[in-house]
């Protein structure tokens, strides 16, 4: 390929990458492995868009990074860098090293002053190594003090820098449509596949196993201090599971034992009731990740069996 592309064609290799990765990972719901990435063509070549070795990906031809990663560590092994959630709910990207200049940083920078979309790969299990593709995401500012970028995840007519001199009604107003466009369309399709993929795809409660059929469940509501996708803070559970457990009707004990709301016990009302709530009253989870260090965290569930307690009570 020519060493100097025209900025029209970088941006269609742009957009065509995007379409390809929401078409391959049903508007990315699905993770997908490096292999998997790797079968991108763009005008009958190959072309690669995720990053190697290297956290930011800008191909020799392109003016800017095309994309940016984030490594998978199991639950207690930290990351080689650590992107964080600002206080305003937007990631933090952290800079490659602390040198401003370095060619990737620079590369990250140029993306933000030409507004260009950028593909996200975040890791959600290995063996094989799994990621999310979120995309579009952009680069809204920079914090050097702190050596990282601010990022939003958001699609091209809806992407707005954000604004940064003053604090008016408008901006705040920005602020909080980045924020939950962050937790719609990178907090919760990370969580959803780290969750599953930890799980095999069953369900904790009654092993059911159609993806289709299976959320991820918070067991307490999401916390920034948990991190973006914190498989220890989550199960996966089928639709009626999960809304029995929201609701309080079914409880999980810290040793993983599951408990029916009493009331409920002495209710008659049809098989669905009796099979699917009845029946599992005092009996273990059917499924829990192979991996211990990603099992529910103990504390996490001690709080809301706390909480379906108390509702039992009430």
């Amino acid at each position: 390929m020519a060493r100097t592309w025209a900025a029209a064609r970088e941006l269609k290799l742009r957009q065509t990458a995007i379409d390809w990765l929401k078409f391959r990972t049903d508007d990315g719901a699905v993770p997908l492995t490096r292999d998997e990435i790797l079968d991108f063509k763009f005008e009958g070549d190959s072309f690669r868009l995720q990053p190697t070795q290297q956290g930011i990906r800008k191909p020799a031809v392109f003016d800017a990074a095309l994309s940016i990663q984030t490594v998978y560590r199991p639950p207690g092994k930290e990351r080689p860098y650590d992107d964080t959630v600002g206080a305003d709910g937007l990631i933090r990207y952290m800079w490659r090293g602390d040198d401003p200049a370095l060619a990737e940083n620079r590369a990250l920078r140029r993306a933000m002053e030409l507004e260009l979309p950028l593909i996200w790969f975040i890791g959600v299990g290995m063996k094989p190594a799994l990621f999310q593709a979120v995309c579009p995401v952009y680069i809204i500012e920079e914090e050097p003090e702190l050596q990282r970028f601010v990022i939003a995840p958001m699609d091209e007519e809806a992407f707005v820098r954000r604004p940064t001199d003053g604090d008016t009604v408008l901006q705040a107003t920005i602020k909080r449509y980045m924020s939950r466009e962050t937790k719609v369309r990178l907090h919760q399709p990370v969580f959803r596949s780290t969750v599953l993929r930890a799980y095999e795809d069953r369900c904790a409660v009654c092993n059911l196993g159609h993806r289709e059929l299976l959320d991820a469940a918070h067991i307490i509501p999401d916390s920034h201090d948990l991190g973006i996708a914190s498989v220890v803070n989550g199960m996966a559970l089928c639709k009626i599971h999960h809304a029995a457990f929201d609701s309080f009707l079914m409880g999980i004990r810290p040793d993983h034992v599951v408990q029916i709301r009493p009331d409920l016990l002495e209710e008659v009302d049809g098989p669905m009731l009796q099979h699917g709530l009845k029946e599992l009253h005092g009996k273990p989870l059917m499924k829990l990740p192979s991996a211990r260090g990603e099992r529910p965290k103990r504390e996490l569930l001690d709080m809301a069996y706390g909480r379906f307690l108390a509702g039992t009570a009430a």
